[in-house]
């Protein structure tokens, strides 16, 4: 297999970028039962994961507006300082992107669950979401992870072969979902366990 890749697939939110709400959130709230409350109940990861797969962010937020009015101003903020959840860029992974990039034998994809709407202040704000081959936002396909047709869609339209094709996620439900379409998901928990695990395959 090590001669066969010839493509790499990186997730982009927890694997090149540390993205976090409770950054916002994490002194917002006057106790630690409300900042649970705030996220299992109120804005939940199931809803980021609605306009990760296309849904208008003001409708969105005004929808859990009206299920929740005692919340408006938490909820408001969630996409209105949602620049704020952006740690800044995973250190190790993106030099390991660099130094694998330089090397001239693969071709770099990104599949990542992101709004349309916020994927644009990444683009501006980290160089190396510019070298990809290809990228693919859930937002602007209105599907995201781990609905199987976006890992089809991406295979599709960047014409890559499934048995030479790496596919790097952190979340545990994708991978799962991707195991068919690549000859072999990587599951991130480290940069220095993801060199560990491409130099397996690359090698």
């Amino acid at each position: 297999m090590a001669q066969q890749i010839d493509s790499i697939v990186f997730d982009l939110g927890g694997v090149l970028i540390d993205w976090n709400p409770k950054y916002v959130y994490r002194d917002y709230f006057d106790s630690s039962d409300d900042l649970d409350y705030f996220f299992d109940n109120v804005c939940t990861s199931q809803w980021n994961e609605e306009q990760d797969a296309g849904k208008p962010l003001h409708i969105a937020t005004q929808e859990r507006i009206t299920a929740y009015p005692e919340w408006e101003q938490a909820i408001r903020d969630f996409y209105g300082r949602w620049e704020e959840m952006l740690g800044g860029p995973i250190i190790g992974t993106v030099e390991l992107f660099k130094k694998l990039k330089e090397t001239g034998k693969y071709k770099f994809y990104a599949l990542t669950n992101w709004s349309a709407e916020t994927f644009p202040v990444a683009l501006a704000r980290y160089d190396f979401l510019h070298w990809f081959d290809g990228r693919l936002v859930s937002g602007e396909e209105n599907m995201a992870k781990p609905n199987p047709e976006i890992f089809s869609r991406l295979i599709d339209r960047f014409n890559l072969n499934s048995e030479k094709t790496v596919f790097i996620d952190d979340n545990l439900r994708n991978l799962k979902a991707a195991e068919p379409y690549f000859a072999s998901c990587i599951a991130f928990t480290s940069p220095e366990e993801l060199e560990i695990d491409l130099n397996k395959l690359l090698i």
